[in-house]
Parts: structure tokens; sequence; C-alpha cells
């Protein structure tokens, strides 16, 4: 007899994935809402899958899906930090050389 797939297995495997590949290569820190999407996913999957006992088969998707959310969601808060930064250093040498008349329009 075969399993049935594990509801929200494999919506948990692919936010965990674009978390990632959005995050590096397009949207930035906003990539880190498909990290929230994915851990939510995987959380509900894991309840189900506890609730179940066993009678759904794509648990290792589940996991694999929150541990790359995870992932998405430290680079983005990281690409986060490292935008503050380098916009904050901008906007103190703007003002540093407005302050001192080195500045000129």
């Amino acid at each position: 007899m075969e399993q049935e797939k594990l509801p929200g297995a494999s919506n948990a495997l692919l936010f965990g994935i674009l978390s990632i590949v959005l995050t590096l290569f397009c949207c930035g820190p906003f990539g880190g809402v498909f990290s929230i999407i994915g851990l939510t996913n995987a959380n509900k999957a894991e309840k189900i899958q506890q609730q179940s006992e066993g009678q759904y088969a794509g648990y290792n998707d589940v996991k694999t899906g929150k541990f790359l959310s995870y992932i998405g969601l430290v680079i983005a808060v990281i690409y986060l930090i490292c935008l503050v930064l380098f916009f904050g250093t901008i906007i103190a040498l703007l003002g540093f050389a407005a302050e001192n008349g080195d500045l000129n329009f």
C-alpha cells in the first residue's frame, strides 16, 4: 500500500528554495518573506505528520524545506544589515561633508 504525500511538504521545500534564490539573485531582504512562508508550511506539515502517526510519506521534504528556509532567512537578515550599514555610511558621509562645507552642488 502506497502512502499519501504529506500535505504542505512540497510547499515547504519550494518556499525554502525560493527564499535562498530570490534573496541572492532578485529581491534582496524581501526574499525573507518566502522563508517565513516556508517555515509556516513546514510547521503545519510537521503537526499533520505527528497527528497522523506515520500515515504520510515525504517528511524528509519538510525537514529539508525547514532547513533551507532558515538558511534563506539568515541570508536575508545579513543582506539587510549590509544594506543598512551601506546606506547609513553614505548618509553619515554626506552629513559630515555638508557640515564642513565640502558639499558643493
